[in-house]
């Protein structure tokens, strides 16, 4: 069967507009902190509530999409990142900020599962390397929209933010023309955790070894993604180059993504895993070595091991659990992910104690925990 790629063009689409949006957040906190007087531990609440939220709602949404036929998780999801993460704009407090934020990503953790859960239908023969391109359209909104939003700000101001929602909402047309409704996956006679059951059956074992893995990633990745601007401008850099080593350290990460997805489906996930994850500890510690311009090369380098098996552990999960695809997607990429990012606000409370630097210098040490829970994994790749 071939690739609709119509419909994965869309898919793709409202994995970008959602993430792009998202992607405003963490490259401005360094004008946050100027603007409304933030704490590190304030910035770590707030990525932390953003992390909590998928944490929470994600698996509940993946459960809905698999239970029903509808397209509102998806059109309700992203429009309200579309509308609230511009707000923020002239959030005139920490509590109002937050309070937008979080209306935001209550947003982005609807619309994830119903789409991520979709990809396997359209993709034909190449799951992996659909699922890659996918995730692009997510990694490459979060290299883009930093060097977008810091650019617009450092142009025209934090105030004007709200401007920013027009584009959102027209795309939003586009995608209501094109988006079919998802297809049922036959749990509408089943709890929340007997869809949990019937979608992981005799893979669960497993499927929590690959959950590890990607939520210690998440814990290395969302450290980095929220503090590394924030410690690039009080290393002397601007808000705009902070911002454009934050895209790149992304934009890498899609480059990296896509090159993983296709090279799994020729050898296997375990072989990626091992390599990727290996190699992702030095790379972090070299970006924290390095000073001037060589920072732009380092960023390339960590971010390209730290989101490369991003898509992989999506989609290994989905190969051996195929009866509950967007259950499956949300608990590798919400519960992981979420799960990842609420330690912020404890990550936010040490930098504030020790600086940053050093907090993220041990943070980069984690993803060696994952090479024993790697191992164990057995050899497949996708169908």
């Amino acid at each position: 069967m071939s690739a609709n790629l119509k419909i994965l063009f869309a898919l793709t689409l409202v994995h970008f507009t959602g993430d792009f949006y998202t992607s405003f957040i963490n490259p401005l906190f360094p004008v946050f902190i100027d603007n409304l007087g933030l704490s590190l531990t304030q910035v770590g609440i707030i990525t932390g509530t953003m992390r909590l939220l998928a944490f929470i709602i994600q698996p509940t949404i993946g459960y809905l999409a698999d239970r029903y036929q509808t397209r509102i998780f998806i059109f309700i999801g992203l429009s309200l990142p579309v509308f609230f993460i511009p707000l923020s704009g002239i959030a005139p407090n920490f509590w109002v900020l937050l309070l937008c934020v979080a209306l935001g990503s209550v947003g982005s953790s609807m619309f994830h599962p119903s789409v991520t859960g979709m990809v396997p239908l359209y993709a034909g023969e190449k799951a992996s390397f659909s699922m890659s391109i996918f995730n692009t359209g997510g990694t490459l909104a979060f290299g883009l929209g930093p060097l977008f939003i810091t650019w617009y700000v450092a142009t025209f101001g934090l105030t004007s933010m709200p401007v920013c929602m027009i584009g959102g909402l027209l795309v939003m047309v586009f995608l209501y023309r094109v988006i079919p409704r998802p297809q049922s996956e036959g749990m509408k006679r089943t709890g929340f955790f007997g869809a949990l059951k019937e979608s992981l059956g005799s893979a669960w074992k497993v499927i929590t070894l690959i959950w590890l893995v990607m939520f210690l990633r998440a814990v290395v990745g969302q450290s980095f993604l929220t503090f590394m601007p924030i410690l690039f401008v009080q290393k002397g850099f601007s808000v705009v180059s902070a911002g454009t080593i934050y895209a790149i350290f992304i934009v890498s990460g899609t480059v990296s993504g896509l090159l993983s997805g296709l090279i799994s489906d020729r050898i296997g996930f375990k072989p990626v895993f091992i390599f990727t994850f290996l190699f992702m500890a030095p790379a972090l510690w070299l970006l924290l070595q390095l000073n001037g311009n060589w920072i732009y090369f380092g960023a390339i380098l960590a971010g390209g091991f730290v989101l490369a098996p991003l898509p992989l552990g999506v989609t290994m999960a989905q190969t051996l659990a195929p009866k509950g695809r967007s259950m499956v997607a949300s608990l590798m990429m919400g519960f992981a992910y979420g799960l990842g990012g609420i330690i912020a606000p404890i990550v936010g409370k040490l930098a504030d104690i020790y600086t940053i630097r050093p907090v993220l210098a041990v943070i980069a040490s984690v993803p060696l925990l994952t090479l024993p829970i790697i191992a164990l994994l057995p050899r497949t790749r996708s169908n």
